[in-house]
């Protein structure tokens, strides 16, 4: 549909319009001093007299004239017509966060610990996407709910602020993760469904085999981003012992062959991240990856319409100069 609006190029030339009353008072001002008088006896005869077509129209020149002037200034302003279309109507994009919350999530290779940055950088994610329902899923040995798909940024956040690793048993449920966040989604009808998954570790607990899952979100239609979190090789790992808080490095291993197919099979993307800033990186990327998923056609144009009022201007002035010229033509 197309919805004209008229906008104005240079629209500070519209304060000349003040000059039209000015010059009408001014007109009026100088009727008044050059009109002569005269004195008789009796008037009674005079106004039965009907005045004449000239005495009719004796200020219409003046009028013509100022409308002219008007429509010249208003013509000076460039008004333009905007004419716009947008072809599709932009919904929110529905997302879930699946954040691995097991013990080994605690590994130093991030700052403070795996777990805090994950939760600190998808928060940014969160405050990035205004207009998206997001809800928050956490998985270990088996997985739960933290929040259901929302439009409440400072909830969600608040939620992520919550989620501790030994809330619930430890372990990696990937599938059990998976599921739960595809679940949140089974009644949405956003336009792009989406699951970004974050783990640091290899599926060895749940009900639900992962590449299952994988196929569950495909057939719905959902796409999965998976992240892998962790170093390469050694991470330092803290244990706790009667002498207080030990580190040895351990060793990170990640399933990316599992992560890689459940992305591809899915439509998503397989990330692997080796620190804070290679983390905050992926999530710009899928950040961009699904702002240019919708497809928006829109179409503006402008349009001059000053010409109109310039021959309403002419048309005016002609008709001004064949008034003076014949019926309101001063006498010699």
């Amino acid at each position: 549909m197309l919805f004209p609006h008229i906008t104005f190029l240079h629209p500070w030339i519209l304060v000349l319009l003040v000059l039209i009353p000015a010059l009408v008072a001014w007109y009026v001002w100088r009727s008044n001093r050059r009109h002569p008088s005269l004195r008789f006896s009796m008037t009674h005869v005079l106004e039965q007299q009907p005045p004449t077509l000239k005495v009719r129209l004796r200020h219409s020149l003046f009028g013509l004239r100022m409308l002219a002037l008007a429509f010249i200034i208003i013509a000076m302003a460039r008004p333009q017509s905007s004419i716009s279309r947008q072809d599709v109507s932009i919904e929110g994009i529905d997302i879930v966060i699946a954040l691995d919350i097991s013990s080994s999530m605690l590994a130093e290779d991030f700052q403070p610990n795996r777990l805090e940055a994950a939760k600190s950088i998808a928060s940014d994610f969160v405050n990035e996407r205004p207009n998206d329902r997001i809800g928050l899923v956490a998985f270990s040995g088996e997985a739960f709910t933290q929040c259901p798909l929302t439009t409440d940024k400072n909830i969600l956040i608040e939620l992520f602020r919550q989620l501790k690793s030994g809330m619930i048993e430890d372990g990696t449920a990937i599938g059990d993760g998976l599921t739960t966040a595809v679940n949140r989604l089974r009644e949405s009808d956003a336009i792009s469904k989406v699951i970004i998954l974050l783990t640091d570790g290899e599926n060895n607990r749940g009900n639900i085999d992962p590449l299952t899952a994988g196929e569950i979100a495909k057939k719905m239609g959902v796409r999965v981003y998976t992240i892998g979190v962790g170093t390469r090789g050694m991470a330092p790992y803290p244990f706790k012992t009667p002498l207080g808080t030990q580190y040895q490095n351990v060793e990170v291993k990640i399933d990316e062959k599992l992560l890689q197919d459940i992305a591809q099979m899915t439509g998503g993307q397989y990330f692997r991240a080796t620190n804070n800033s290679t983390l905050r990186d992926i999530y710009s990327q899928i950040d961009k990856l699904e702002k240019s998923r919708i497809d928006v056609t829109e179409f503006h144009n402008r349009i001059d319409e000053f010409r109109p009022l310039v021959i309403v201007a002419l048309l005016l002035l002609s008709l001004e100069m064949i008034l003076a010229l014949t019926v309101l033509r001063h006498q010699p």
